[in-house]
């Protein structure tokens, strides 16, 4: 049985990162980051969950948005939370 993502209904197709480059909560808190991820809802940018402080993830957990995409050169992936899957 496939895994199907219930969640693509809350993309926006416009959202813009709201601090490309960088996880802005990492450079507050003088932190480093791995990869980053931008939330596809509303252009939040956080590190992965390879990062010490998986803002990304933490995004999520306080927002309900579930879906990111990879926000590294190169990549070209997307993953939600909330159904623990790859799009």
């Amino acid at each position: 049985m496939d895994l199907v993502c219930q969640h693509l209904d809350q993309i926006n197709s416009q959202v813009q990162p709201d601090h490309p480059g960088v996880c802005q909560e990492c450079v507050d808190s003088g932190d480093h980051w791995v990869h980053l991820r931008m939330c596809l809802i509303c252009g939040h940018i956080g590190c992965c969950d390879s990062s010490k402080n998986q803002h990304a993830r933490k995004h999520y957990e306080s927002t309900g948005h579930p879906i990111v995409q990879s926000a590294q050169p190169g990549e070209d992936w997307r993953w939600c939370y909330s159904d623990n899957i790859y799009l």
